[in-house]
């Protein structure tokens, strides 16, 4: 059985340089520069996947591979590390580097005074599995995640806004340039686990990390 593991566990450990914690496990994204590269590449994680009996999630592109790694009912678990060591080091093998700056994890955080009330409602138009009492998750893992925050006073309008997981190591780089493109920041008490940030119209992104959430 695979047992689960911290957040900081998984990125202090040896040979993840590649790997970034967000929201949703553990991602990385490797710059194969052509199709049939990245094809080779998903054929050797495929035999390190049978040796391990633990499968990443994928996405291939033309230039690109994106993984996360990640243990369905657990969280990051000690089995997703292996795996994460792995492919890295079929990475390094191949000479197909990584961008950690290039990943992310883009979340939908609904304010409700019942959010019980209101998820059924999201889960059915989103055909979305429920994880918990306050998550909702593409039954694929593919799309935006969806978060229920429950506040007392909710107003009447602007009641959605975004959460964007980002590396802990490219928050700032991401708040500076939301700043320089007219955003103000709304609030920094919550930091490192997240920043809000205001456009010129009053909506609303949390740029986060995995960072001070213990």
């Amino acid at each position: 059985m695979p047992t689960q593991i911290s957040d900081s566990d998984f990125s202090s450990a040896d040979g993840v340089g590649d790997w970034r914690v967000l929201f949703w496990g553990a991602k990385a994204l490797f710059e194969t520069g052509d199709f049939a590269t990245g094809a080779q590449f998903v054929a050797r994680i495929a035999e390190l996947v049978e040796e391990l009996d633990h499968p990443p999630m994928l996405d291939v592109r033309m230039d690109t591979v994106s993984i996360t790694v990640l243990t369905i009912g657990v969280g990051l678990s000690d089995r997703d590390l292996a795996l994460a060591q792995g492919i890295s080091r079929l990475a390094a093998e191949l000479g197909i580097p990584s961008d950690p700056s290039k990943v992310q994890h883009v979340q939908l955080a609904l304010d409700a005074a019942d959010p019980g009330a209101v998820l059924p409602f999201w889960r059915a138009a989103l055909n979305a599995a429920q994880v918990g009492p306050e998550d909702l998750v593409d039954k694929n893992l593919a799309g935006p995640s969806m978060w229920f925050q429950e506040k007392e006073h909710v107003p009447p309008r602007d009641r959605l806004h975004i959460d964007v997981s980002v590396p802990h190591d490219q928050a700032q780089a991401r708040i500076d340039a939301i700043v320089a493109a007219g955003g103000r920041v709304l609030g920094d008490k919550y930091a490192p686990a997240w920043v809000s940030l205001i456009d010129p119209e009053g909506n609303v992104v949390d740029i986060a990390t995995w960072q001070g959430r213990d």
